[in-house]
């Protein structure tokens, strides 16, 4: 983490040095550049990307009197991970929560089938998929750590509490501000009291009941399992072996439970399998209670003792799996319409929460959302980069509903037994196989964005073939030359909205100027077609917007730090003080070599183009210095 650029300060580095007459009790302002419904997983990560900037104008509303206590949201996938490495709070993640590192399978005993008996048991994620675990920790937790990040950046955000979404109205005609919401408070001081508020952007992240989707005429389309199921976050005395692993068990008749260990060593959450449920009947019909799960549970268990001693939390839900056709206002047919309003999270997909997809899936909507609203707000890109949002967002989150649903048919089957398994059973080693073979979607890695404005073709994939074009970056060990520190590559993406251009070296770019890394950083700084001139503002320091990063193939000894090409060295804020992290060399040392790890073409090296929220726009050779500069001018503005 950088900080001290323009001038020592003491304290935590993370509070940004801004004053805010922020406060929930004030009134909601009049007009705002963002106004964001709801404070959820998706709407909070919406609103920390963009207390970032100073110069957008964001304010975030709730129907809660406050924050949330209790979650229910608990698994945090590998890629979300990632994300939170971004925010500058996944260290804390980490050191809280419950880690997932294998998973365990159950089934009927054949010989005694009223029992339950391990037959499995597989590793949580697969090696190398990422530098972060899959860990388990309480949803509210993840909203704290939200909320302190927008307390402390530049914008110093706080979110406006006990304000109900009554209905908003887009003027097609204005050219400024076009988006009036209505909004009620709720509070018993100020109950039934109307509020107004103009935006140019309005998003909802208010789940799956969404009023912002029903504003803009889109529905949720899909359907259920008509299968009942329960959970609860217990603490319970139980002889059962596998109470702090996650696990999946498969009774004989019983039903059907997944076992989620907790943060905190002793919490354990449990879904647990209800009865099958009609065809026009909703899970509330059944009046399921909690002492009807713990029942349940127990029998599935057996011949293991469960003692429920505290329930923390219980529900009872219907799997179902439905979408939008589109995440924004903007009409099908409408195609020169841009969006003004748009839905993310729960309020345009939802699914079953066995993939623990849910809250992770939701956040990744608003990662991809933030950075283009500030892009535009800012003037680095037209308004048409909004439209890819949808574009991007309902494809792969119906490739995820696709994926949710053989897995819930799958956990939800009875399984085989005996030798040739009962007809139309689920065999428990195809289930654990199942989980096996999809594991990346479960770890949060299923997305892959297609061609489009922002993501190039894969003509050049070749001189990258481990960072896929469209797939988040993959992070890798390198180490940084100027003080030999071993630092993660990936780190270098913080949710600041700048794109990263990553130039791999080729086998002899650190000797020759007139070739390969070194002439795309002359290019870079001196060409007029140079993206860095061209949409960096006068005045701004030089990596404002691209932020170069430099990865050479020898040791760190072999290279001298001085002879870096200028762009490499930028001299940055208002004493022009030099930015010593932008050159590195692969982890030789520990034998974690990038260039291997990653399959960089060693001879010709490459660059990789990452986008704001750390997916690979475009692979490129070092030289396609006209291809570069001609990808960023089909969506970025000359400044």
């Amino acid at each position: 983490m950088q900080f001290h650029l323009n001038g020592f300060r003491p304290g935590d580095p993370h509070v940004a040095g801004v004053s805010s007459n922020a406060s929930t009790n004030a009134s909601a302002p009049a007009q705002v550049d963002v106004l964001i419904v709801g404070c959820g997983p998706a709407g909070l990560t919406l609103a920390a990307q963009l207390a970032a900037f100073t110069d957008i104008s964001t304010c975030i509303v709730e129907q809660k009197d406050g924050p949330l206590q209790l979650g229910q949201a608990d698994g945090i996938a590998c890629r979300t991970m990632e994300m939170f490495e971004a925010f500058n709070f996944c260290e804390r993640v980490m050191k809280e929560a419950c880690w997932v590192n294998e998973v365990t399978f159950w089934k009927p005993d054949e010989r005694q089938p009223e029992k339950i008996v391990r037959h499995g048991r597989v590793q949580d994620t697969e090696d190398g998929l990422s530098e972060f675990p899959h860990v388990i920790l309480n949803q509210a937790r993840v909203h704290d750590f939200y909320l302190e990040t927008m307390r402390n950046a530049p914008a110093r955000l706080e979110p406006h509490y006990a304000r109900a979404f009554m209905d908003l109205e887009v003027d097609d005609q204005a050219t400024d501000y076009p988006v009036t919401v209505r909004l009620q408070r709720t509070d018993a001081e100020h109950a039934g009291r109307m509020e107004s508020v103009r935006a140019r952007y309005v998003v909802g992240c208010d789940g799956a009941r969404s009023a912002v989707r029903r504003s803009i005429c889109r529905r949720l389309v899909g359907d259920s399992a008509n299968q009942a199921w329960g959970v609860m976050d217990v603490l319970a005395v139980t002889d059962f072996p596998d109470i702090r692993y996650k696990a999946a068990l498969q009774s004989a008749s019983a039903g059907n439970l997944l076992v989620i260990p907790r943060e905190g060593g002793y919490l354990v959450r449990l879904y647990v399998e209800m009865e099958k449920l009609g065809e026009e009947e909703r899970v509330a019909d059944r009046g399921i209670t909690v002492d009807k799960l713990i029942a349940t549970a127990q029998r599935i268990f057996h011949p293991f003792k469960l003692e429920v001693k505290e329930v923390a939390w219980w529900s009872v839900y219907e799997i179902g799996q439905r979408i939008c056709d589109k995440y924004d206002d903007v009409p099908t047919e409408a195609s020169a319409k841009l969006p003004r309003v748009f839905i993310a999270g729960d309020a345009c997909h939802t699914h079953s929460p066995k993939a623990g997809q849910g809250m992770n899936f939701s956040m990744q909507d608003t990662f991809n959302l933030g950075w283009k609203l500030a892009s535009v707000l800012r003037g680095q890109c037209g308004a048409t980069l909004l439209n890819t949002y949808s574009e991007e967002r309902q494809v792969v989150a119906q490739e995820l509903i696709d994926f949710d649903r053989e897995w819930a048919k799958m956990f939800s089957g009875r399984p085989k037994q005996g030798k040739d398994g009962a007809a139309g059973g689920v065999d428990p080693k195809e289930f654990q196989r199942y989980f096996e073979r999809h594991g990346r979607f479960t770890a949060g890695m299923g997305t892959k964005y297609r061609p489009s404005l922002i993501c190039g073709e894969a003509t050049h994939q070749h001189l990258a073939a481990g960072f896929e074009i469209g797939t988040r970056f993959h992070s890798a060990p390198v180490v940084r030359i100027a003080d030999a520190k071993p630092v993660q590559l990936g780190h270098a993406g913080k949710a600041d909205g700048r794109w990263r251009l990553y130039a791999f070296a080729g086998s002899q770019d650190h000797l020759k100027a007139e070739i390969g890394l070194r002439a795309l950083c002359r290019f870079l700084l001196e060409s007029p077609d140079s993206p860095v001139r061209r949409y960096t503002r006068v005045g701004d320091d030089a990596d404002a917007v691209f932020d170069v990063r430099a990865i050479f193939q020898p040791s760190h000894h072999e290279l001298a730090y001085e002879s870096m090409p200028a762009l490499l060295r930028p001299l940055k804020g208002r004493y022009g003080l030099c930015d010593y992290e932008k050159v590195f060399s692969p982890d030789l040392k520990g034998n974690l070599d990038i260039f291997e790890l990653r399959r960089i073409d060693r001879q010709l090296g490459a660059l990789v183009v990452v986008r704001p929220d750390q997916y690979v726009a475009h692979v490129l050779p070092l030289d396609a210095h006209r291809e570069l500069a001609a990808f960023f001018a089909g969506f970025m503005m000359v400044q």
